[in-house]
């Protein structure tokens, strides 16, 4: 490892450092629990008291819904749709989403996949009457239609009567093979009871923790939303407050997004505007994070026949969101800017190809890494043959350290006369480096979003979408955590390997030298919390790196390079430095002079005073 690669590795570590410092969730803080507030008790009418209590209960019912109030009572009933993907159970009071299983998924702990459930989630739909009464959708009481079959969808029909020819229906369709349920509004006859104004429709949900690594999962639990004018824009929260987005746009969808699954509504249309709330408790670990969203649906379209939405229930698979409408696919964090242009033009088709005929994902990684060192070949080959290179001239830089031994500046300058003399580029190994960053960043986004690899296991390794544990702690290191990863010792290990063989050919002193040691293990205080898919990439790649080079070797003659650098001597004697090379040899020798004239101004007599 030369100088200049360890300028390059310098500036990957500290972007890394900066990335991770500005690109990752601040960790979760202790929310201050709220302070019980007494309920004052209340005091039963007098003059109802002979009222039989569920009597006069339903009557307020009907009162205060007024028209709608014949859809008052009723008999809560649950109806199942489902396909080999989904079991969804919806409730005949209120019509709405009772609860959502994914069957090919199973928690953390191999218990069933509850994605939505009564206790956790809710969603409901209230709009206003002509005379101004409120009336939400969970008060009322749906009778559900004999279900039926359409081009192998199964649809389900819950409607609510209000008087001849007047009724809610909400129509819900679930198509074979698929994890989106289709959901038609429609308000018919309703046109002189239902006031122009627009309806609400409310999602609480509270994240249940299907992941082992609560940390982990909270980092990458956002709500995500897409405006029609595809503004991709999310809110995280954190412990200390809440966090609150009012959107005064339209909005094409949200969606509750987990580490892995989301659940997520789409409008046909649009919503016209809408509020979205994120929060957590960093001391409550049964749950994720709560989402709050307030959306606004246009009456117009609910009322003329346009109510249509698609709710979807599933994994955050890269393959199943892109088919989505809106760029749905942005749910996946795939890195800014070239990193997710990386992962979606490279490592994504890559990776799925190999699972094609591929099922264990230790050899899948092992193919990618191989693939992607064979697309580096040339960038490997420049940065080894800048190394070849500066081992040949050891010799001239060593003479030079040794003729100026305290004077930095001169030996520097000299150097650099050196490499131009020579026809050497100082840059060469460095910029090889610098081009794989695009790389490096794109698969710290890929491996922890992968869902392929959650839950697949790798010798000690139970689920490589997330770290490994080899072995507990009975204490904490700071910035280390509680437990030994093995996967990034040995990712550790092999990258001081081939730190130590590059050294071996390189000049590089002192400090610098000290600091290509220092690095790994800087890096493995970073990494050992990452999922351990990336960690067990880097270490075969530092294996197959080191395996490159030493191919390379075999087809790098020293003899011809010095040869070829004689000739280059030869005919660059009379030739003076251009470009980089003369701007860095000018700016090295303006500052030797301004140190030589502080130096001299330093030692020049003081004129006495008189």
């Amino acid at each position: 490892m030369d100088k200049n690669q360890a300028i390059g590795l310098v500036l990957i570590s500290v972007m890394l450092i900066v990335y991770m410092t500005f690109f990752s969730p601040e960790p979760p803080q202790e929310l201050p629990k709220p302070k019980a507030t007494p309920t004052a008790p209340v005091t039963p009418n007098a003059a109802a008291s002979n009222v039989p209590a569920d009597s006069m209960q339903l009557a307020q019912q009907r009162a205060a819904l007024g028209t709608f109030g014949t859809a008052a009572t009723g008999t809560s009933e649950k109806t199942v749709l489902q396909n080999d993907l989904l079991r969804i159970t919806f409730d005949s009071k209120g019509g709405q989403i009772d609860e959502v299983v994914l069957k090919k998924y199973k928690t953390w702990d191999k218990k069933p996949l509850i994605l939505f459930d009564q206790v956790s989630s809710s969603t409901d739909i209230s709009f206003k009457t002509q005379d101004n009464k409120v009336i939400k959708l969970s008060n009322l009481y749906f009778q559900a239609q004999p279900l039926r079959t359409e081009k192998q969808a199964q649809v389900l029909a819950y409607r609510a009567e209000v008087g001849p020819n007047q009724y809610i229906e909400q129509v819900y369709t679930l198509p074979a093979d698929s994890y989106l349920v289709d959901y038609k509004l429609n308000f018919t006859g309703l046109n002189q009871l239902v006031a122009d104004a627009p309806l609400q429709f409310t999602w609480n949900d509270r994240l249940k923790k299907v992941e082992r690594d609560l940390n982990q999962n909270r980092e990458r639990s956002r709500l995500n939303y897409m405006t029609v004018g595809e503004a991709f824009e999310h809110i995280a929260g954190s412990a200390d407050e809440p966090e609150i987005a009012t959107v005064t746009e339209p909005i094409k969808w949200i969606s509750n997004k987990q580490n892995f699954f989301s659940a997520a509504i789409i409008a046909d249309n649009s919503f016209s505007q809408g509020t979205l709330k994120s929060s957590f408790s960093a001391t409550d670990t049964t749950e994720v994070k709560t989402f709050a969203t307030h959306l606004l649906i246009p009456a117009r379209d609910v009322l003329s026949g346009k109510g249509d939405f698609s709710f979807y229930f599933g994994p955050n698979d890269y393959q199943i969101l892109k088919a989505l409408p809106a760029d749905f696919q942005k749910n996946i964090d795939l890195g800014w800017g070239i990193f997710a242009w990386v992962n979606t033009l490279i490592i994504i088709p890559i990776f799925n190809f190999l699972e094609q005929y591929f099922t264990n994902y230790g050899i899948i990684i092992v193919l990618l890494v191989v693939f992607i060192k064979i697309l580096l070949t040339p960038l490997t080959y420049k940065s080894y043959l800048s190394m070849a290179k500066m081992k040949v001239l050891k010799p001239e830089i060593d003479a030079i350290k040794e003729k100026h031994p305290d004077d930095m500046q001169k030996s520097q300058q000299e150097t650099m006369k050196l490499y131009s003399t020579m026809g050497v580029n100082p840059m060469s190994g460095c910029v090889p480096m610098l081009l794989q960053i695009p790389i490096l960043f794109a698969l710290l986004n890929f491996f922890p979003n992968s869902i392929e690899l959650r839950q697949e296991s790798l010798w000690w390794a139970t689920d490589l979408s997330t770290y490994d544990v080899f072995a507990r702690l009975p204490f904490t290191i700071p910035f280390y955590g509680s437990h030994i990863s093995m996967f990034t010792v040995l990712m550790t290990l092999s990258t001081i390997l081939y730190t130590w063989s590059n050294n071996q050919m390189t000049t590089i002193q002192g400090p610098m030298k000290f600091y290509s040691y220092l690095m790994p293990i800087m890096i493995m205080f970073v990494v050992n919390s990452f999922a351990a898919g990336l960690s067990f990439y880097y270490f075969v790649s530092n294996i197959v790196t080191f395996l490159q080079q030493a191919i390379i070797r075999r087809f790098v003659d020293d003899g011809k390079i010095r040869a070829k650098l004689e000739e280059n001597k030869i005919k660059n004697k009379d030739k003076k430095p251009g470009g980089f090379q003369k701007r860095l040899q000018d700016a090295m020798k303006a500052a030797s002079d301004r140190e030589a004239q502080q130096k001299n101004t330093g030692d020049a007599p003081k004129k006495r005073k008189r």
